[in-house]
């Protein structure tokens, strides 16, 4: 049995869900569908949950909800007609536009856009449709509530041979709509894929599957045939966004592989993600490389402090981190020395405001003797489980970034040996992801 989640681009319009229903009305082995929102349909337009986030602001700003939703109910209407199927909508849209001009929550909100999307596809299959508020369990704090998920799931799809399910979303104990974050569908997809106890959870999106770096910046970008759910959870948080990277937390449970597809291009043998523990008892098997990839990101910022006999200081670290936690943040990265140790914070998350307030209560609490702000970093990660028994891995990475005349701020392997993490300024950063690409791979 296989779960099938289709991305935003695959529901763009009503040709791109044509192929969707070619793709699942093939493979006899789908029994679930978990839908994303339309997405964009070329590279200017919106995309449906976007729209559905200005429908939220013109509630904060005063303006016409009728008009703001407009472009929402019409983007749904035209894919029905071209399906050409007989389903009316008109109810659905003309409660969800009177829920927004009501009030509704944010989260409810944007969520409307896989409840429609869905709506219609198991119009278009002729299969059941089931609200994700039936499945999915939030508790009263908003966290993800996995076992009681699971438990419902199981009990409610036992019996449903063919649905189709919206993702993004489920429901808290008062009955509100709790959504995840962007990208969550994903998460959905393999929530249902470990209720059903589904061999494979397929994720069908617009691209062949993972790439070992960004095909933007390598031409010719090799494919991953497989992928360990470690090695996904590393190159998924450093930038590389075919995956949502908490979406392996459910499948993992029950070891079910994950298949990256692609809508338009179905024959594609696509990227398997597979148990780590699989991996190594030799189930799955792919090229002998040192890495399995290189991704990063851009704008990081690094707080770096000095105080000499920092090492004899109980505590010091504890403090710095209290202040960092105090404020809303989390750090990526600590590296430290005898009397030097820096922060790697997230500058999208640090306005000048909050680091002027961080840096003060840093001073106050540890007393440094000097600190300062490194700017404009970015973080690069070579990936790979093949470098705990390749000698001379890190000596390549350095080699590779040498050459390209590209200088290391601040260079970080965890113990797992499955990383080597290197900070360098942003302006390097597309010529580094080259750089470690060509030179490893």
């Amino acid at each position: 049995m296989k779960v099938a989640k289709f991305g935003g681009t695959s529901m763009a319009n009503a040709s791109c869900i044509e192929k969707v229903k070619n793709v699942v009305f093939a493979d006899q082995d789908i029994h679930y569908v978990v839908v994303s929102a339309p997405g964009k349909r070329e590279k200017t337009d919106t995309k449906i949950t976007d729209l559905l986030y200005k429908c939220n602001d013109s509630i904060k700003y005063g303006q016409s909800v009728k008009e703001a939703f407009k472009p929402v109910a019409d983007r749904f209407y035209t894919i029905i007609e071209e399906l050409g199927i007989e389903f009316d909508i008109s109810g659905e849209i003309n409660t969800i536009r009177k829920n927004i001009s009501e009030g509704a929550s944010l989260d409810y909100i944007v969520s409307r856009g896989e409840y429609l999307s869905a709506k219609i596809a198991a119009a278009y299959f002729g299969w059941d449709f089931i609200d994700a508020i039936e499945l999915v369990k939030f508790d009263e704090d908003g966290n993800f509530d996995a076992e009681l998920t699971n438990k419902v799931t199981a009990k409610k799809l036992k019996g449903i041979k063919n649905a189709v399910i919206p993702g993004f979303y489920g429901v808290l104990p008062c009955g509100s709509v709790k959504t995840f974050s962007r990208g969550g569908s994903d998460i959905s997809g393999a929530i249902i894929a470990r209720a059903v106890n589904a061999d494979i959870y397929e994720n069908w999106t617009d691209v062949d599957g993972f790439m070992k770096c960004d095909p933007r910046l390598v031409e010719n970008a090799e494919l991953i045939d497989v992928l360990t759910y470690k090695e996904l959870r590393e190159l998924s948080y450093m930038g590389a966004n075919v995956l949502h990277p908490d979406s392996i937390f459910p499948v993992r449970k029950s070891d079910i592989p994950i298949n990256i597809k692609n809508t338009f291009n179905p024959s594609a043998k696509g990227t398997f993600i597979v148990p780590t523990t699989h991996f190594f008892d030799g189930k799955y098997k792919r090229e002998d490389s040192i890495i399995t990839g290189v991704a990063g990101k851009k704008d990081f910022i690094g707080i770096a402090l000095e105080k000499s006999m920092m090492n004899n200081e109980l505590g010091f670290g504890r403090r710095v981190l209290n202040v960092i936690e105090d404020n809303g943040l989390s750090f990526e990265h600590m590296p430290s020395g005898v009397d030097t140790l820096t922060v790697i914070v997230d500058g999208h998350k640090l306005s000048e405001e909050l680091l002027k307030k961080v840096i003060f209560e840093i001073e106050n609490v540890c007393e440094p003797d000097s600190i300062h702000v490194i700017r404009d970093l970015a973080l690069v990660a070579v990936v790979g489980h093949g470098m705990t028994s390749k000698s001379g891995t890190a000596y390549k990475v350095f080699e590779s970034l040498a050459k390209a005349d590209i200088n290391i701020k601040m260079i970080d392997q965890g113990s797992s040996e499955l990383n080597i993490i290197i900070a360098i300024e942003g302006k390097d950063y597309e010529k580094a992801i080259s750089a470690l690409y060509n030179g490893l791979v």
